[in-house]
């Protein structure tokens, strides 16, 4: 089998895999068995046992990430459509967006320096907590590896999702426009399929900070690359 057969192959595995453990998330609501959990693990589990590289993988199906850029932008209908959220707590929300972006990436590259871990993932923490299309164009100021990146991005979406309603409620957060900037703030598009499971409000504060922390983040990535690295 030639080289442009298994990607192909593996694209139609990929979306099959996909379509399978959604119908089954459906039925069983665990952690284990969520798509963002289960699909990759199931993904890698089979590259490693029959031997594919990652080359011939993502050969056709790379497009599948170019997806997530319009899949990011599709959030911001609901935005529009309930304008009079935002225009009411938009004070909150511009502090709430600013006050995140620097605790994320503060947080995240001075544990790694206490931990003493590789400069090189140092840079791609940095921008984990925002959404991969917005920690992609960051990490490339930054510094970072963009396979690292990637992979911290889904690590911090899945277990903010999974975390956040146990800590809201150890936190006694209530309020459903907190909840939902939380959600968005600190694990992107995850959190923010989760904040619109809790409700449309929810949902479209999530989606608004989610976008909104990407720009914030994106935009000053020089920055935070010549702070973080360049003065040290």
């Amino acid at each position: 089998m030639n080289d442009f057969a298994i990607s192909l192959l593996c694209l139609a595995i990929t979306l099959l895999i996909y379509f399978l453990n959604k119908r089954l998330y459906r039925r069983w609501r665990t952690l284990l068995l969520m798509p963002l959990v289960m699909t990759p693990l199931l993904l890698v589990a089979l590259l490693l046992t029959t031997h594919v590289s990652w080359q011939d993988y993502i050969a056709e199906s790379h497009w599948l990430l170019w997806l997530l850029g319009p899949a990011t932008l599709a959030f911001a209908v609901p935005v529009y459509e309930n304008l009079a959220i935002i225009k009411r707590h938009w004070m909150s929300l511009s502090a709430g967006v600013i006050t995140a972006t620097l605790v994320a990436v503060c947080s995240s590259v001075w544990l790694a320096r206490l931990l003493t871990l590789p400069e090189t993932v140092q840079r791609s923490l940095a921008v984990r907590s925002i959404t991969t299309p917005f920690a992609l164009a960051a990490a490339k100021q930054v510094g970072g590896q963009p396979d690292l990146v990637a992979l911290f991005v889904v690590i911090t979406g899945v277990f903010g999702m999974a975390v956040g309603d146990v800590l809201f409620l150890r936190i006694a957060i209530k309020q459903g426009v907190a909840k939902g900037a939380g959600f968005g703030a600190a694990s992107h598009g995850a959190g923010t399929a989760r904040a619109y499971q809790l409700g449309q409000q929810e949902g479209v504060v999530s989606s608004l900070v989610m976008m909104l922390s990407g720009v914030v983040t994106v935009v000053l990535a020089p920055v935070i690359g010549h702070l973080m690295w360049a003065v040290s």
